[in-house]
């Protein structure tokens, strides 16, 4: 990829921030219902891009201050708006670039020019192309350990996490989930970079749960049951991932796809929490 693309009908340099580390997850999964009084925000649902920032309000003049003092009350307020809603376009035009020709035949310098921003701008936000993707990892990773954290005396890990994934699973049914999860699945089935991508996420997501989990248990170095217990938890997320997307492609959604997700999603769990034993013996 080139660097040197020019801005298209703007200048970036009140964009061009250090670049971010990279981070990703499934972007389909949404937020778990919230418990009552909640009031955290929740990971984004399926499909949609980062709300573009609200318009600064017109900051107040004060005598005496000038020029200087005017951009002073501005501050890194204003500047994190911007940043924000720059993220926001370039997301956004990314989606569609990709919605209409795959991830593969789309160039971060196309990207730049949709969203009228120069390539390096891209890059500060998004330093590989597959973040434009998986934006949405950091939030969604954040709910799932913190599920775990925060879970009552007496319940298991199984149980608590499990749970956060069938509650997230079952909000892909909703209506205005569908349409992001249909062009998700065709944009990462399409890509054999993606798919990579993604079973690297999994993998990331199982390990910080198996980390968790030892870290909590104080489990001995070399312990099988933290990483046993994160990749059966990991295992009914992308179960139920897998099947959404393809109920969606099939033209399901709505009330009947949730309700599929969710039967499905509690039988998987409770098999994770009493057990495989009694499971398919054979006769």
């Amino acid at each position: 990829m080139t660097r040197g693309a020019q801005a298209v009908g703007r200048t970036d340099s009140d964009d061009e921030v250090r670049p971010e580390t990279p981070e990703a997850v499934v972007h389909e999964l949404p937020a778990p219902e919230p418990a009552a009084g909640a009031d955290d925000e929740a990971p984004p649902l399926p499909g949609a891009t980062t709300p573009a920032a609200p318009p600064a309000p017109a900051e107040p003049e004060q005598a005496g201050r000038g020029r200087r003092g005017r951009r002073a009350l501005r501050g890194p307020g204003l500047r994190e708006r911007r940043r924000q809603q720059t993220r926001a376009t370039i997301i956004e035009a990314a989606a569609e670039l990709f919605a209409e020709r795959g991830f593969d035949a789309v160039s971060v310098v196309e990207i730049a020019q949709r969203a009228g921003v120069v390539e390096k701008t891209v890059f500060n936000h998004f330093p590989v192309k597959e973040g434009l993707v998986f934006e949405a990892d950091p939030p969604m990773r954040a709910a799932l350990l913190e599920a775990v954290r925060g879970r009552p005396a007496g319940e298991s890990v199984s149980a608590a996490a499990g749970t956060f994934v069938v509650r997230a699973m079952s909000g892909l049914g909703a209506p205005e989930a569908a349409v992001g999860v249909a062009e998700m699945a065709r944009v990462i089935r399409g890509s054999r970079t993606l798919q990579v991508r993604e079973r690297e996420i999994l993998g990331e997501l199982t390990t910080a749960l198996a980390e968790l989990i030892a870290e909590e248990t104080q489990a001995e170095p070399g312990e099988l049951a933290p990483w046993l217990a994160a990749h059966a938890v990991l295992s009914l997320y992308a179960a139920l991932l897998e099947l959404a997307r393809d109920r969606v492609l099939a033209g399901v959604s709505g009330p009947e796809l949730s309700a599929e997700l969710r039967a499905r999603g509690e039988r998987g769990l409770a098999l994770l929490q009493f057990g495989l034993a009694g499971y398919a013996k054979r006769r």
